[in-house]
């Protein structure tokens, strides 16, 4: 098989528990950038807080927002913001339950409480500069959502409209947040999005991961890879399994199929 397209989530695959990037991990993107592969950075996370990870390491084309918004080499693919309609109703469950919302429009975090300090910690945790108080002038802008401060339990509250779940953060000091996805919006949808757009085989295409919400990724690419410290549920979704984001885990899954020496 000839390997064109490489798709990379970013906590707990690219980026260490130090936030930082193995250089087998930088090494391992300039061989297959090398190699004339496409490099997508593929996360949850809102684009204009990792457009630095991106410069890091010279990859121009993003998923973000967990499949809600994609880029390639700075031409827009995708844009899907949630319904106005669930925004609200999150708001309200929140509200209601004592949890606190991150919500993610194009340019800016907008925060149901900017003070409290589980979101304090959630934003020194993944750097998050662009940060305001929610409005409802953004409620049509939201491309994405985590809930912060709540229990595994308590998901029930937000999955009564079929095409949402939620997914836990992969991250020690960080599993009482969780990512919303939806049924029609998520990495495997974007991932084939880009494929189409981009005229490539899934077969041609790879992809690592460790959180539950790259579970769809992981099963439409041709070579999928759970990293060695992945969520224990993600292993099933995917074809491989990989060392640890600190133990060289990108760089030895891409050696196991013969694209880096």
């Amino acid at each position: 098989m000839t390997y064109q397209i490489l798709f990379l989530d970013i906590d707990g695959t690219i980026l260490t528990p130090d936030d930082t990037i193995q250089e087998s991990t930088k090494e391992a993107i300039r061989q297959v950038q090398q190699k004339g592969i496409e490099v997508f950075l593929a996360t949850g996370r809102p684009l204009h807080e990792i457009l630095d990870i991106g410069e890091e390491l010279g990859v121009e084309s993003f998923i973000g927002y967990n499949g809600a918004y994609a880029i390639h080499k700075g031409q827009e693919i995708i844009k899907a913001p949630m319904k106005g309609s669930t925004v609200e109703r999150f708001l309200s469950i929140a509200h209601n339950q004592g949890h606190e919302l991150v919500m993610y429009t194009n340019k800016k975090n907008v925060l149901s409480s900017i003070d409290a300090p589980v979101i304090q910690e959630f934003i020194a945790k993944f750097h998050l500069k662009h940060n305001e108080p929610y409005t409802p002038a953004v409620i049509h802008d939201i491309l994405g959502m985590t809930v912060v401060n709540m229990s595994e339990d308590e998901k029930k509250l937000y999955e009564e409209e079929e095409d949402y779940h939620l997914s836990q953060v992969n991250l020690e000091g960080f599993r009482h947040s969780y990512d919303v996805i939806r049924g029609t919006v998520n990495k495997g949808i974007a991932v084939k999005v880009i494929l189409q757009h981009l005229n490539l085989p899934q077969a041609s295409a790879i992809a690592f991961g460790d959180g539950m919400n790259d579970k769809e990724m992981l099963s439409v690419v041709g070579e999928g890879f759970a990293m060695g410290n992945a969520h224990p549920d993600l292993v099933s979704y995917a074809k491989h399994q990989t060392t640890t984001v600190t133990n060289s885990g990108i760089f030895n899954g891409l050696k196991s199929i013969g694209i880096v020496k």
